[in-house]
C-alpha cells in the first residue's frame, strides 16, 4: 500500500505523522493504491477519520496547526452509545456544550434498477439529509439512458455526485452501468454511518471515490480531480434547497473543468426557482416538475436533437 499525502497526516501501514512539504494540496488529502489485506478503500480527501492511532493531544495539534477546533472535530460517542450500533440502522451521540442531539438511521430507500436493484439503502431519519425522492431518480435516469441512445442502462462513464448525502444517485448510476462514482458530501457522520454502509451492501465501494468536502470547495479546486481522466460524463446536483444559491451554483458549475461538451447533469431544484436553458457548452433537453420538486437535465447539443428525433418517429399500430 502507498499513501500520497500533501499534508501531516497518519500512514496506515506505520501509525506515525508524515509531511510533504514540495506540494501545496488540501488538508488530510489521502490516495490508497493499493489494497490493506487484500481489499480496497476508497479515495476519501479532506476528510479527518478517527482510529487512526494518533493520542488524543497529537489529533488537536494537528487540527490548530490548520486553524480548526479540536473540540468541534473529536467529539466521540459515549461507549453505551457505540454498543447501540448494530442491525440495520446505527445511533451516534453529537455531544456539544449545551444539548446532545441523536442520530439514527433508517432503510427506506432502494436501488431502482440495474445490478442492486431492490436493494435497501441506509438514511438518516429527520430532515437533516434529504434524498432525491424515488419518483424523480426513476425519470432522471430513464431520460438519461434515452438521452444517451441506451434505454436499458447508462453509457459507461465517470459519474459525480454533488451533495450526495446517502449516496442513492450515484450508487443508481453504478448499478446501471457507470464504471467509477465519486461522492461528495461535507458530513463525516454521513459518510461513516450512511454512506460507506451503503456502498458496501450493493457491492460498489471498490468502484467510489468519496471526498468530504463542501462542494463549494470541491469546484474550485476542479482541476487537481480531473486529472488525465478528463471531464466526468454525468453530474447529479441535489443540493438543500434553502443553503444554496442555484446563480451562483450552475454559474460555477458551467466554467468548471468537471463538465466537458458531452457531459450530462442532473439539477434537482425547488419549485420559483429560474433555472437557464444552457449550462456552459450544453443545452437543457428536459424540465420537469414533480409537485414542488422540479427536474433539469442538461446535455449535449445532439442528445437534444436525439430526443426531438424520436418524438417524430410515427408509431405503427
Amino acid at each position: 500500500m502507498s499513501v500520497v499525502s500533501s499534508s501531516p497526516i497518519l500512514s496506515p501501514s506505520s501509525g506515525r505523522l508524515s509531511s510533504n512539504s514540495s506540494t501545496n494540496l488540501p488538508l488530510f488529502s489521502t490516495s490508497f493504491t493499493k489494497p490493506i489485506s487484500q481489499k480496497r478503500y476508497p479515495l476519501i480527501v479532506f476528510s479527518y477519520k478517527s482510529g487512526t492511532g494518533l493520542t488524543s493531544e497529537d489529533k488537536k495539534e494537528l487540527l490548530k496547526r490548520y486553524g480548526l477546533d479540536p473540540d468541534e472535530f473529536l467529539s466521540e460517542p459515549s461507549p453505551k452509545t457505540r454498543r447501540r450500533k448494530e442491525g440495520r440502522g446505527s445511533k451516534l451521540v453529537v455531544s456539544d456544550e449545551k444539548s446532545q442531539e441523536e442520530r439514527t438511521t433508517h432503510r427506506l430507500l432502494q436501488v431502482l434498477g440495474g445490478k442492486a436493484r431492490r436493494k435497501k439503502l441506509l438514511s438518516p431519519k429527520g430532515m437533516d439529509v434529504r434524498p432525491m425522492m424515488e419518483v424523480v431518480k426513476g425519470a432522471a435516469f430513464d431520460i438519461l439512458q434515452s438521452a444517451g441512445g441506451c434505454p436499458a442502462s447508462l453509457r459507461p462513464g465517470r459519474w459525480l455526485d454533488l451533495y450526495s448525502g446517502t449516496g442513492s444517485v450515484g450508487i443508481e448510476a453504478i448499478s446501471r452501468g457507470c464504471s467509477e462514482v465519486h461522492f461528495v458530501e461535507m458530513d463525516p457522520w454521513v459518510v461513516s454511518n450512511v454512506l460507506i454502509p451503503n456502498l458496501e451492501w450493493t457491492g460498489f465501494l471498490d468502484v467510489s471515490s468519496i471526498h468530504t468536502v463542501r462542494v463549494e470547495t470541491f469546484l474550485e479546486r476542479a482541476e487537481q480531480f480531473v486529472g488525465k481522466d478528463g471531464p466526468f460524463d454525468y453530474m447529479s446536483v441535489t443540493p438543500p434547497y434553502t443553503a444554496v444559491d442555484y446563480e451562483v451554483l450552475m454559474a460555477q458549475i458551467s466554467k468548471s473543468a468537471l463538465v466537458g461538451k458531452d457531459s450530462f447533469i442532473v439539477v434537482e431544484y425547488p419549485l420559483r426557482t429560474d433555472m437557464l436553458d444552457t449550462c456552459g457548452c450544453l443545452v437543457k433537453i428536459k424540465d420537469r416538475r414533480f409537485g414542488r420538486t422540479h427536474l433539469a437535465i442538461y446535455g449535449p447539443d445532439w442528445a437534444q436533437k436525439k430526443r426531438k428525433s424520436e418524438k417524430k418517429i410515427p408509431i405503427v399500430t
